[in-house]
């Protein structure tokens, strides 16, 4: 019990003994010792995050929706029935105008929700004047949020053909569209959707050209921002938030081609009956040479094998194994008789073999299989049929893709597993500017304070605990370290004082000196009684323990150094000693 009061003084004095006995590591511990303030304060902010509040937008647009409080008067949900498929679907979805309940960024900030998960939803909201670019930059831009993730499903808008059948309840599937924009995933399928629907001038048919190369859409609950331009010089970008992503040209980079080929295949043309497409044939003047033998077998008997020294004729391959035993619910008449299960024979794994050797068979030298004659070019080749070229009767050139046609509305007709989707800040103009002005108000602002939270809402890791006293550092814990420190040199010691000083070299000759000089110091000012001391006395005790240190420090670094020159010592004494026998 005396002991542990000591150790327990110990533990007390360390704060004491620290600034004396690790007087260069100073200014190491209040580096650290401000960091570690320096966290506590950052985590302290992160927990009452500081949000920027919701102001309108000051730029003009075409069209330019933040979801405030008139936001009904332009958005319309569907509940028309899907389209051209044989299953009956209606948009029975719901909407609503809400903040964010998932990292929420900007105070009074509110976007469009899809609300029901695995159900089809549809709104959209016409413009006041359709748009048309013509001549123009086209730029879309809209936030996502998806507050639940995105497992299987889309978050992509569309940009409506304007016309006059467009009706907003009865918006579906079918509805025409000029471009559709936005994330889409499902499974391993994770793609940013751009594609238009472009009017073939000749035949008035339109036919929906996709992106080939597109980049992947980012799956986080934080917001994103995804933006589109197509400029009038049959461009295009993509950026996500901010970030330029995908960026080429709408007559190189979709499928299919904006523009069909000039030729196509006559599909009236046939091969000719008598065209050669055999580039290469068997050599008719080639025979077989005499000494060609076809029957010769592929392998034969190794004549010169021999059998091994140790190969056991008379010992079986398998045999009964010698641990089985009959179960006890074995009835024989029932069962028959019981017959042990079979192993491998133990003595065949350690020898050459077992049974009846037999000599290995070989390639046969003299095998050549079956005689074909050798390929020549053949003269009759005429090369690969195709068949001829002819002006394409559909062909068109249209240099000039960009140009699409007015658009009237934008809609979000989507499936997904995952609710609460949001959508807001939506942008569909003409200038690159005010789309950039529009995210440094809104995105820029948002974002940061959503991270902050995000961060503040993981789980906090646990300190991780060394796995042994070796793995201590005196400066992250001095009191731990000497106390662990302590109690391994004494544990080592009570077996082997020098293996002690020569394992745990730190208590020998540094801060373990002053800590047995303490418990020295302690048990001499303490005399028998158990009580824990006073603080002056553990002052004191502090005190004489430094003064007494500082002259054992000495002596004990000379008795680790001379242990040290004496097991070297041995060790060469030894190693002398084996030289020696050996050369004998």
């Amino acid at each position: 019990m005396r002991f542990h009061a000591v150790l327990a003084a110990l533990a007390s004095t360390a704060a004491f003994v620290r600034a004396d006995a690790a007087d260069d590591a100073q200014d190491t511990v209040s580096s650290a010792s401000s960091a570690a303030s320096s966290v506590v304060e950052s985590a302290t902010a992160a927990a009452g995050i500081s949000r920027p509040t919701f102001t309108p937008a000051s730029i003009k647009a075409p069209f330019l929706e933040q979801f405030t409080d008139d936001w009904e008067s332009r958005w319309q949900a569907s509940h028309a029935k899907k389209a051209n498929t044989d299953e009956d679907w209606a948009y029975v979805g719901t909407w609503s105008v809400e903040e964010p309940t998932v990292l929420k960024g900007m105070e009074g900030d509110k976007g469009l929700v899809l609300k029901d998960q695995a159900a089809h939803h549809a709104i959209s909201a016409k413009f006041p004047k359709a748009i048309d670019n013509k001549g123009k930059t086209l730029v879309v831009q809209y936030e996502v949020k998806l507050q639940n993730g995105l497992e299987c499903g889309g978050a992509y808008m569309k940009l409506l053909q304007d016309n006059k059948a467009l009706h907003a309840e009865e918006f579906s599937n079918a509805s025409p569209y000029i471009i559709m924009f936005g994330p889409d995933k499902c499974g391993a399928t994770n793609k940013v959707h751009f594609i238009f629907r472009h009017k073939n001038p000749k035949t008035g048919e339109y036919e929906e050209k996709h992106l080939k190369n597109t980049p992947m859409a980012r799956i986080t609950k934080t917001t994103s921002l995804y933006t589109l331009i197509v400029t009038p010089d049959q461009q295009y970008e993509i950026k996500i938030d901010g970030e330029s992503l995908r960026n080429g040209s709408l007559l190189e980079d979709f499928s299919p081609a904006v523009n069909p080929e000039k030729e196509i295949d006559d599909p009236k043309d046939e091969k000719p009956d008598d065209w050669v497409d055999e580039a290469r044939i068997p050599d008719p003047d080639a025979t077989k040479p005499d000494d060609w033998d076809e029957d010769a077998p592929f392998s034969v008997i190794d004549e010169e094998a021999t059998k091994p020294d140790d190969w056991l004729d008379d010992e079986p391959q398998m045999i009964p194994d010698p641990e089985a035993e009959k179960p006890e619910d074995w009835d024989d008449e029932e069962d028959g008789d019981w017959i042990a299960p079979q192993v491998p024979n133990p003595k065949c794994i350690e020898a050459s073999g077992c049974g009846e050797w037999k000599p290995p068979t070989k390639m046969n030298p003299d095998y050549k299989g079956k005689w074909t004659a050798p390929l020549i070019d053949n003269p009759a080749y005429k090369g690969v049929w195709a068949p001829r070229k002819i002006a394409n009767p559909d062909y068109f050139e249209d240099k000039t893709p960009a140009n699409f046609e007015p658009i009237g509305a934008v809609g979000f007709e989507l499936w997904t597993m995952q609710n609460d989707l949001l959508f807001d800040n939506i942008y569909i103009g003409h200038s690159v500017e005010d789309a950039e002005k529009l995210k440094a108000e809104t995105f820029d602002l948002k974002l940061p304070a959503e991270k902050a939270q995000e961060e503040a809402e993981k789980p906090k890791a646990e300190p991780s605990k060394p796995k042994s006293p070796l793995d201590l550092n005196f400066l992250d814990d001095p009191v731990t370290y000497v106390r662990e420190k302590l109690d391994l040199f004494i544990t080592i010691a009570k077996r082997d004082p020098v293996e002690a000083i020569k394992f745990v070299p730190e208590v020998a000759g540094g801060i373990g000196v002053l800590a047995v000089t303490v418990i020295a110091v302690l048990v001499g000012a303490l005399g028998s009684s158990s009580a824990a001391p006073s603080k002056a006395q553990v002052k004191d005790a502090a005190q004489k323990a430094k003064d007494a240190a500082a002259d054992a420090k000495d002596k004990v670094a000379e008795g680790v150094s001379t242990g040290a020159e004496k097991a070297q010592a041995e060790v060469n004494k030894r190693t002398t000693r084996s030289q020696d026998k050996s050369s004998s």
